[in-house]
């Protein structure tokens, strides 16, 4: 256990929070429910961004940016969206400050009241659908296929670090079709996209699939979603992609002429994820260490620390150690060595086990004199040397091993904690000791709220693979309509 930390099995909830103060993730910012998030908390995020962004542009779609502010009004035209965002709104209602009358302070100027009051973007649908109205006129505007990256406040009242704060980064697409089969098309194809790089860049496995119609998105005719399984068993809904029919081209407005010059309203999707992803990864991948990073998401995929007693030693290990560098480099790894004298290797061992960097490579002059370099991984904690000439080559391949070892150990943890089960009574202790529970459904909102009400347990995902047939409502013992994913979550 690193110094500090809480041990999972004693705190999972503090060791989260732990984990991300000592490896200099985040930090609590000064409005409640707020986080900045430190360089190397942010170096994670940019990887991910790369990640995303690389995939979006490959499907056609451009980057654009949107305003903060939007007006009251908007909100109200999709009366369901309003509805399932009015608890979290933030709301402008004044333009400026005044000196206070003791002329110690400031405070709200009374006569600045806006003449309609500006809700704090918590997603941008109403904004973006108002723009569509001005440019989507034709079939030959059609498909409109935008993304932005931005921030978003939703005023939660329960916060946690990347998890679920006041404000947070995200990407959110918005897109516009000529037919539903189009918008659907899309729908699936960017989910698609986020299970790629939730599996192949993060190393979390997922399930896909659909969401109940209690879950999905506010002013969706069908959202869904990739889930994932936490180091607690709790379920996190780590993305989703949402099919809008024509639910806000008919509240904007939006129409346009079509191939047999006849107006019809636009279809509609949207799709986001956010830095809860950040969340994902350390919860699905740390230990009692630390981070443990995937290398294709760690800012840092190779430290390297040199055992030196002078500044000779330093000098000769820098030019030992050029040409493997050189070939790294060269290769796209990204590499870092930490030469800082006033820490003892030690500290800098444990500071970057911390931290999860994937391979931790140590050189002093016995390595130099056997010609070798000593490696540790942070995933197995596997220790090992390798000949000095060869490493440029080895190093890669071992980067890629842990990728994979990361992905094995997640999967095969949430393989053992996916439980189908034929009687209320075992799914209730399931959900109450932490895992998922595959069960039948009679695909009433009763049951689905019943359920919910006595475990806290929801319906996490109706997963494109089920198979109800022959199965019996776990609740209610009616014929199940499906065959869902029940858990807890964040």
């Amino acid at each position: 256990m690193a110094k500090g930390v809480t041990p999972k099995s004693t705190d999972y909830n503090k060791w989260y929070t732990d984990v991300i103060t000592k490896a200099q993730l985040a930090d609590y910012g000064p409005v409640k429910g707020t986080m900045v998030i430190r360089p190397y908390g942010y170096g994670i995020w940019e990887a991910v961004q790369q990640a995303l962004d690389f995939r979006f542009k490959a499907t056609g779609h451009s980057n654009a940016y949107f305003p903060l502010f939007i007006p009251k009004s908007f909100l109200s035209k999709e009366a369901e969206h309003v509805e399932g965002f009015a608890k979290e709104c933030a709301v402008v209602t004044h333009s400026r400050l005044r000196t206070s009358a003791d002329g110690k302070g400031v405070e709200v100027d009374p006569n600045s009241k806006l003449e309609e009051e500006i809700i704090v973007r918590p997603t941008s649908e109403t904004i973006i659908w108002s723009m569509y109205k001005k440019w989507i006129s034709s079939y030959r505007d059609l498909p409109l296929l935008l993304n932005q990256w931005a921030n978003i406040v939703r005023w939660e009242m329960r916060t946690r670090l990347f998890i679920r704060t006041s404000e947070f980064l995200w990407q959110e697409g918005h897109t516009a079709h000529a037919t539903a089969d189009e918008a659907l098309e899309e729908t699936l194809k960017m989910l698609e996209v986020y299970r790629e790089v939730a599996e192949d860049v993060l190393a979390i496995p997922v399930i896909t699939g659909l969401k109940s119609e209690s879950e999905k998105f506010a002013g969706a005719v069908d959202t869904y979603c990739i889930e994932a399984m936490m180091g607690d068993k709790k379920a996190l809904q780590a993305g989703t992609s949402h099919y809008l029919g024509q639910n806000f081209a008919k509240a904007f407005d939006v129409k346009f002429q079509n191939e047999n010059n006849q107006e019809e309203f636009v279809y509609a999707s949207s799709w986001g994820v956010s830095t809860r992803l950040i969340g994902a990864i350390i919860m699905a991948h740390g230990d009692d260490n630390g981070l443990r990073l995937p290398p294709k998401v760690a800012p840092i995929q190779v430290v390297i620390i040199p055992i030196v007693r002078s500044d000779e030693d330093g000098d000769q290990i820098n030019a030992y150690l050029r040409p493997m560098l050189d070939e790294l480099e060269q290769k796209g790894v990204r590499v870092f060595v930490d030469d800082r004298r006033k820490m003892s290797p030690g500290y800098k061992f444990n500071e970057w086990e911390m931290k999860g960097v994937p391979l931790r490579l140590e050189v002093g002059p016995r390595d130099m004199a056997s010609k070798q370099v000593f490696a540790a991984r942070r995933d197995t904690s596997e220790k090992f040397s390798m000949g000095i000439d060869e490493a440029g080559q080895k190093i890669p391949g071992v980067l890629d091993d842990i990728q994979a070892t990361l992905y094995r150990h997640a999967f095969e943890f949430r393989a053992q904690n996916i439980h189908s089960v034929d009687s209320y009574d075992a799914f209730k202790k399931i959900v109450k000791d932490g895992g998922f529970v595959k069960c039948g459904w009679d695909g009433t909102r009763e049951t689905e709220n019943t359920i919910k009400a006595e475990t806290k347990a929801t319906i996490r995902v109706i997963p494109f693979d089920e198979n109800p047939e022959g199965l019996t409502c776990i609740f209610s013992g009616k014929k199940a309509k499906h065959q869902v994913i029940f858990a807890r979550a964040y």
